[in-house]
C-alpha cells in the first residue's frame, strides 16, 4: 500500500473580461505568476475573456489578482471575476494553455 500526502493550497479561479486576448495578457499573467512562485494556467476562453487557475501562497495570489485587474498595458481589463478557495491544481510550473 503507497501512502501519500496531498497539500491543500490556497487556489485562485478568476475570469479576466475586456480587451484581453490578442494583447499579449496570458503572456503577462503566466510572468507574473512565476515571479510569485505559483503554478496554474491561464488560457483563451471562447467568448474573448481569459481564464486564470493559480495555486500558491493566498499573499502571491492576492499580487497576481491584482495584477490581473491591471494588464498588460496594451489591454483594456473590464472586470475580473474571481474566487479564492481551498484545493489543489496539480501542475507544477505555470502554463499558458
Amino acid at each position: 500500500m503507497c501512502w501519500y500526502s496531498v497539500a491543500i493550497m490556497p487556489v485562485l479561479h478568476a475570469t479576466v473580461r475586456g480587451l484581453v486576448q490578442g494583447v499579449g495578457f496570458r503572456w503577462f499573467v503566466c510572468r507574473e505568476a512565476r515571479v510569485l512562485g505559483l503554478t496554474g494556467r491561464v488560457s483563451n476562453r471562447p467568448d474573448g475573456s481569459v481564464e486564470v487557475t493559480a495555486e500558491g501562497a493566498r499573499a502571491h495570489l492576492e499580487t497576481l489578482l491584482s495584477a490581473l485587474k491591471r494588464g498588460p498595458e496594451v489591454s483594456r481589463v473590464e472586470r475580473v471575476e474571481h474566487v479564492l478557495s481551498e484545493g489543489t491544481v496539480g501542475l507544477v510550473k505555470f502554463v499558458i494553455e
